[in-house]
């Protein structure tokens, strides 16, 4: 069952016209969410970026905030699902053909749900590969990173090009060289027991589980950096790792053809990144 505009309707029948500007243009916006124990982690701060990402491109949602948190669970439970991810899509809706937003009377809605497949165990005990790769991140100038948009094609090309180097996930560098985002993660590394990141000024998306991360780190007495790095200060990295909400903290083997390796500072931070959840689960049990 999915969430369609203001009802669950089956697979099936959750149909959308080939006129809307998220099809024919990416005109629209959405977040991906991570539900543990029938509980959606951080889904108050999922849902604020959402209408944060709706007002930077004048999209009114058809929602509020409640009624999007009631229809998300709803949806959930409509699935029996309790391990899940969850997607909330708004787009600018159906219109004729043109660039116009005025041209669509009313924004598509949609949520839908899929059980949680764990990442293979390997991943986390081995790491996994990455590679810095030519496609450059959209500059800021042309397409704020703050706004979770559908239009992801400057992802994709990334993310063929990794794919074509055998590696994992792709990072970008920005319009000045400097270190920027993955595909769909943000990217940490540790040199000299200090865990970097780049800031968000060099033109990434401000992730909420990065937020976390960083929260975690300071918490932890880890001397952060938030800074502007260019690739060769990674490839320097004593350990480094890769960050969303599905995958929590992922380590890094390898970055092109440097090997790296899971790290001690790194294992921390992904056990305190469960540990936060473990509490936000006992704070949030009877949410849902």
């Amino acid at each position: 069952m999915l969430y369609l505009n203001d009802k669950l309707v089956p697979e099936i029948k959750a149909l959308i016209s080939v006129f809307d500007h998220g099809f024919l243009y990416g005109d629209g916006i959405y977040e991906t969410m991570r539900a543990y124990k029938g509980v959606v982690f951080k889904i108050d701060e999922h849902i604020g970026r959402l209408f944060r990402s709706a007002s930077m491109i004048g999209l009114e949602i058809p929602k509020g905030p409640e009624e999007i948190r009631e229809a998300v669970y709803e949806t959930m439970r409509a699935n029996n699902q309790k391990e899940a991810v969850i997607r909330i899509t708004v787009s600018r809706g159906a219109g004729p053909v043109g660039l116009d937003p005025e041209l669509c009377p009313k924004p598509t809605f949609v949520i839908f749900s899929g059980e949680f497949r764990e990442y293979p165990k390997q991943y986390y005990r081995k790491g996994v590969k990455i590679a810095i790769v030519n496609t450059r991140r959209n500059f800021r100038g042309a397409l704020d990173p703050q706004i979770k948009s559908l239009n992801f094609l400057n992802n994709i090309l990334a993310k063929i090009e990794a794919k074509k180097r055998g590696a994992y996930e792709a990072v970008m560098l920005n319009y000045r060289g400097l270190i920027a985002e993955g595909t769909i993660t943000n990217i940490f590394f540790v040199r000299d027991h200090v865990l970097c990141t780049p800031a968000i000024s060099t033109g990434i998306l401000d992730g909420i589980t990065r937020r976390t991360i960083l929260d975690i780190a300071r918490e932890s007495g880890i001397e952060i950096s938030e800074g502007r790095f260019r690739k060769e200060e990674i490839y320097r990295a004593e350990e480094a790792f890769i960050s969303n909400t599905t995958m929590e903290v992922m380590p890094v083997a390898a970055i092109d053809d440097v090997k790296i390796g899971p790290g001690k500072i790194t294992k921390a931070l992904h056990q305190g990144y469960r540990k936060k959840v473990a509490v936000y689960l006992r704070q949030h049990r009877h949410s849902e």
